[in-house]
């Protein structure tokens, strides 16, 4: 029960802008991940951006606003508000979100929760598309471990989403709300239970994704985890499923954790996206940050456009072609099936026109 395509990819929805890029036009990005925040409350085990902490630093709201307003007139679809940090902590995430939508972007946002408050929701909810929080556990006390903070952060996670489905129920609110849980050796005991509790404040869904490691993560924890013996889970996990409820397992991307990776040799994504980090650095790979070979530039010292048509970029994309071995990069990363998928358009198989 996976309407919103969370173990899939939604490139096929933007024919146009596939058209464009199969032709050889140089594209805007459809997507744009954006890190207000370079600060995080939590210390998760299985942080995957542990490397990329800017724990003082937080995006000019100003310069944000003018950047966003200028994605929105290029062909940029959505903003998702996430990142290096969490975007909460910004104290002007309000009206970023508002800015947002009134640059004519979807935006979503993935957060862990805990600053969700009730003010916070009754300013933005009716804004979002989607808002996805992360909870790796389904008691306080494992939470705490894994979060690496009080257990009373689970409490305050569980009371900001009851209250915003409540506020979404009464308001007739499209929002989709979900969270999300990283399947570990510590919690896989406790997934049940975080889908009942899930369904019953009135979540839309609840996801349980395999743990990807970074190649430039401090983490080493969960290095070696197989998903095999978790995989049944799911039958267990699918009578929480209802008309209004649905837990997405994601036991296909937990079977390539165990297998070989996919053909592709070329990160063929890189046009569709782009990351946008708390120092206002545009990256051509969220996943690379940090790397100098994937800095394209930085929204404080030129617009959008201009980092986007630079010779750098030209040269960046150039060099991806040639030297970006997608062997070496995070395995299961969020542009995998979008890779496949241009992948296989770039390599039809035979008989193709058998409909």
């Amino acid at each position: 029960m996976d309407k919103y395509r969370i173990e899939s990819h939604k490139l096929h929805f933007h024919v146009d802008r596939v058209h464009d890029w199969l032709a050889g036009k140089d594209i805007y990005p459809i997507y744009v991940e954006i890190s207000p925040s370079g600060a995080c409350i939590h210390q998760c085990l299985y942080c995957a951006l542990d490397f990329a902490r800017h724990p003082s630093v937080f995006l000019d709201k100003d310069i944000l606003k003018k950047r966003l307003f200028e994605m929105g007139h290029l062909g940029v679809k959505s903003i998702m508000y996430s990142g290096e940090g969490e975007p909460l902590m910004h104290r002007h995430i309000g009206q970023i979100i508002l800015d947002t939508k009134r640059a004519g972007m979807d935006v979503a946002l993935t957060t862990n929760g805990v600053l969700f408050d009730k003010k916070l929701c009754d300013a933005t909810l009716s804004h979002f598309s989607w808002i996805k929080v992360s909870i790796t556990a389904g008691k306080r006390t494992t939470y705490a471990v894994i979060h690496q903070t009080g257990p009373d952060d689970f409490d305050r996670v569980m009371k900001n989403m009851s209250y915003a489905a409540r506020l979404k129920q009464s308001k007739g609110l499209k929002c989709a709300l979900g969270m999300q849980i990283i399947l570990l050796p510590e919690n896989h005991k406790e997934v049940t239970l975080l889908a009942r509790k899930a369904r019953d404040i009135g979540m839309d869904y609840l996801v349980v994704k395999p743990y990807s490691q970074h190649p430039f993560s401090k983490t080493k924890k969960y290095k070696n985890i197989k998903y095999a013996k978790y995989l049944g889970l799911a039958d267990k996990l699918c009578k929480f499923n209802n008309h209004r409820f649905s837990v997405i397992f994601r036991v296909h991307t937990m079977k390539k954790w165990d297998e070989a990776r996919h053909a592709y040799r070329q990160c063929l994504a890189l046009p569709f996206w782009s990351y946008i980090g708390s120092t206002g650095s545009v990256w051509g790979c969220a996943n690379y940050q940090t790397r100098k070979e994937f800095y394209l530039g930085n929204i404080y010292k030129d617009t959008f456009q201009k980092i986007w048509r630079s010779q750098r970029r030209k040269a960046f994309m150039a060099w991806a072609k040639d030297n970006l071995d997608t062997r070496r990069c995070r395995f299961n990363c969020r542009m995998d099936e979008v890779n496949r998928y241009l992948w296989e358009l770039m390599h039809p198989p035979e008989h193709v026109n058998f409909i």
